[in-house]
């Protein structure tokens, strides 16, 4: 059984590019609901998976998309797709079972994918008898806001 890795992706680029995104993945949920499989681009060649699951968007939201892959992010994917139609995206991705973290963007045909390591994840720990997250001399009561905090910094210098 896979670990299902969480994606969220904002396209952007010209209104008529997200719009032929956006059909894109309408049309991936429409197979994927009627085949129960996960979907993958038809133009591009499937060489190391990056099917897209339980694809969805909120009403209102042109080109942004979360979905479900196994293990790891699609970002190869998203790379393919944004340099069909001519587009940048930003990718924020999470599979907390093997400790990936991490946010990818492609921009001018540049792709940049920043990830939390090892050492990241041993900067805070969690207090298991209060079920909270000590970090920098701080509680939490999830690890997502630090996760976020890391993230950022390392952004940041980069």
């Amino acid at each position: 059984m896979a670990n299902w890795c969480s994606n969220t992706v904002v396209f952007e680029g010209t209104p008529e590019a997200i719009t032929a995104i956006q059909e894109l993945f309408q049309s991936m949920k429409e197979k994927e609901e009627k085949t129960e499989q996960g979907q993958f681009p038809e133009f591009m060649e499937d060489t190391n998976g990056g099917y897209f699951f339980n694809i969805y968007w909120h009403e209102g939201d042109e080109g942004q998309f979360q979905y479900e892959t196994k293990w790891s992010p699609n970002i190869e994917v998203l790379q393919g797709i944004a340099s069909l139609y001519k587009v940048n995206f930003v990718q924020d991705y999470e599979e907390m079972g093997n400790l990936v973290y991490g946010r990818a963007t492609y921009r001018d045909g540049i792709l940049s994918d920043i990830f939390l390591g090892d050492d990241d994840f041993e900067a805070y720990e969690q207090n298991e008898e209060t079920d909270l997250y000590h970090f920098e001399g701080e509680e939490y009561e999830s690890d997502y806001e630090i996760l976020e905090t890391l993230l950022e910094r390392k952004i940041v210098t980069l």
